[in-house]
């Protein structure tokens, strides 16, 4: 039977959430939690040692690597356990990044229980389960694709509801200024609006950045 066991990693820096989701997995036949992780650092390093075969990966830690940047480092190397998403997140800003790092599904933190269990057979094999929300706004993406942000736009455009400013903005991503006013004036077309104020506002009812 230990053979036939999807053995399972939870990485999130809340205590009681991984408390909550041991409580909840190891209820379930065939699945075991084999180790926890606080910090997207200690995932990558714990899901390198061979014996995970699904990661519940959180996308916001404390400072230092996010979730996203942890998939991509799991996700690279041979032989590597598959990431299933759980988070609270389901803006393109988040889930973007996340989906092209290699995760293999994205789940909200109140899907029911059983959805969480079906996710994580279904990461075990390979197969890809999204919340409802994040596959509606990807095939519409696909729908649309002249009209929809690109990840870097999502991303300038994040950081301008942060208040960065255009010179905060090159240096931050490692632009010209030129290049940033190019990506703001592509979003304000793609959306549009006509200021940065109106760009985030939109961009937020839109759910492509966080509120």
């Amino acid at each position: 039977m230990t053979e036939s066991l999807i053995r399972l990693l939870l990485a999130d820096d809340h205590p009681i959430v991984r408390a909550g989701l041991r409580a909840l997995l190891e209820t379930e036949p065939g699945m075991v939690v084999v180790a926890e992780a606080a910090t997207a650092e200690a995932a990558v390093t714990r899901a390198a040692e061979g014996d995970i075969d699904v990661v519940l990966m959180d996308l916001q830690f404390g400072p230092g690597m996010n979730g996203a940047e942890a998939t991509a480092e799991i996700t690279a190397r041979p032989g590597a356990p598959r990431v299933l998403i759980v988070t609270t997140y389901d803006s393109d800003a988040d889930t973007l990044p996340a989906i092209e790092a290699g995760a293999t599904g994205y789940l909200l933190k109140d899907a029911p229980p059983e959805d969480l269990a079906t996710a994580v057979r279904t990461a075990a094999t390979g197969g890809t389960t999204l919340a409802p929300t994040v596959a509606d706004r990807l095939m519409n993406r696909m729908r649309v694709p002249g009209a929809a942000l690109t990840r870097r736009e999502i991303e300038v455009l994040a950081l301008v509801a942060e208040g960065f400013s255009n010179r905060a903005l090159a240096e931050r991503l490692h632009l010209t200024e030129g290049t940033v006013k190019s990506h703001l004036a592509r979003v304000y077309s793609k959306l549009g609006v006509v200021s940065r104020t109106s760009a985030v506002a939109a961009a937020t009812d839109l759910g492509l950045i966080r509120r």
